[in-house]
């Protein structure tokens, strides 16, 4: 089975386009048929997350495909990322897939990271959507593209486009329960056991170019702090 865990705080917004695409890529024919299972870890959620997700699980259903919600109180993305991998293995995953709930994975996002035949996929980002930034929006676009590898061989490294083996993440020890950076500790604690990755381009997603950032030193910081360089 397929196990693919996506942290939530508070998306309200966001988590239906990111659902409706992780079910497109659930039922992806290069699969196989294999089983997926989508554990959604709400952390500390105040708005409708949970209703969003009720509302996905006859779709989901109808497809075959099973989506699970769990609850936690950290306010800790690496506590909740971990929930997500634990409640997955429990339930027999061969493969990990992470994702982020302001994220929109490709329809081929699952198959790609299976077929590079590695341990360890760290995939890039795209942001097909700048206007969050108003006034900035382009410039800000233009500093991305001069400075983001978005390509084979690049070396960033994405909670929101991550998969890793089930039997690679019990030996690095899984996520740290951290608020920030847990998938770079993560990644350093794979490449110590040895490890094979893929720094890939091809397994895509599309993620919020939001101004709100819900991770202090995320990827929207990062974004933020872009503008002041641009």
């Amino acid at each position: 089975m397929i196990g693919v865990a996506i942290p939530a705080h508070d998306e309200e917004a966001a988590l239906g386009d990111c659902l409706d695409a992780i079910l497109a890529a659930a039922v992806h024919p290069a699969l196989r048929g294999e089983a997926v299972r989508v554990c959604i870890v709400l952390d500390a959620c105040g708005d409708g997350s949970a209703d969003v997700v009720r509302r996905q699980r006859t779709a989901f259903a109808a497809a075959g495909v099973l989506l699970d919600m769990l609850e936690v109180d950290a306010r800790q993305v690496g506590v909740a990322r971990a929930a997500g991998a634990r409640h997955l293995l429990d339930h027999g995953a061969r493969w990990l897939a992470f994702t982020d709930a302001d994220t929109r994975v490709s329809p081929q996002w699952l198959a790609e990271q299976l077929a590079l035949g590695v341990d360890v996929v760290c995939g890039s980002v795209a942001v097909d959507d700048w206007s969050p930034h108003g006034a900035n929006a382009r410039r800000l676009r233009e500093h991305f593209a001069r400075n983001y590898h978005d390509r084979d061989g690049h070396r960033h490294i994405h909670g929101a486009n991550l998969g890793v083996s089930a039997d690679a993440y019990r030996a690095a020890g899984g996520f740290q329960s951290v608020s920030c950076h847990e998938d770079v500790l993560l990644v350093k604690a794979l490449e110590a056991i040895g490890a094979r990755f893929a720094w890939s381009a091809q397994p895509r997603v599309y993620t919020s170019a939001r101004t709100d950032a819900r991770a202090r030193d995320g990827f929207g910081d990062t974004l933020l702090r872009m503008i002041a360089a641009a």
